[in-house]
Formats: structure tokens, C-alpha cells, sequence
């Protein structure tokens, strides 16, 4: 596989990631009457340990893809 087809899964993975974490946001804080900003006034407590499981899961993907990028397109990071 080349390595642009590597980082485009990856990426994909990442937002699949992503849209997991708001669709937990979704079922557990309402919404602002905006529609748009959830409202943690309303829900201040959520379950921690989720949502740390979908930090470190979106972390963890970020960083794997960080790695990839830097390889793939010979990139110094700082």
C-alpha cells in the first residue's frame, strides 16, 4: 500500500474517531437554543472515564497520523 493510501485510512479512521466522540456528546448534553453549542451548563456531570476513553482514542489516532505524515512527506518536526 502506498503511503498516501496509508494516510488517508488513517485519516478516515481519525474521523470516524471524531464523529464517535460528538455522537457521545450528542446523546448526553443538550444543545444551547442555538442548536449548534452544547450546553454543560444544563448537564454538568458526564461520565469521565468515557470520555476519556474518546480523548485518548482521538489522541492516540492524531499522534499514529502525525507519525505517517512526517514519513510520508519527509517533514521535520519541532
Amino acid at each position: 500500500m502506498e503511503k498516501k493510501e496509508i494516510v488517508q485510512k488513517e485519516l478516515e479512521k481519525l474521523m470516524e474517531i471524531r464523529g464517535d466522540f460528538l455522537d457521545f456528546f450528542d446523546t448526553n448534553i443538550s444543545k444551547k437554543s442555538d442548536k449548534i453549542s452544547f450546553d454543560f451548563v444544563k448537564n454538568p456531570t458526564l461520565d469521565s472515564k468515557k470520555c476519556y476513553e474518546f480523548f485518548f482514542k482521538l489522541d492516540y489516532q492524531a499522534r499514529k497520523l502525525r507519525g505517517l505524515l512526517v514519513e510520508a512527506y519527509d517533514l521535520k518536526p519541532e
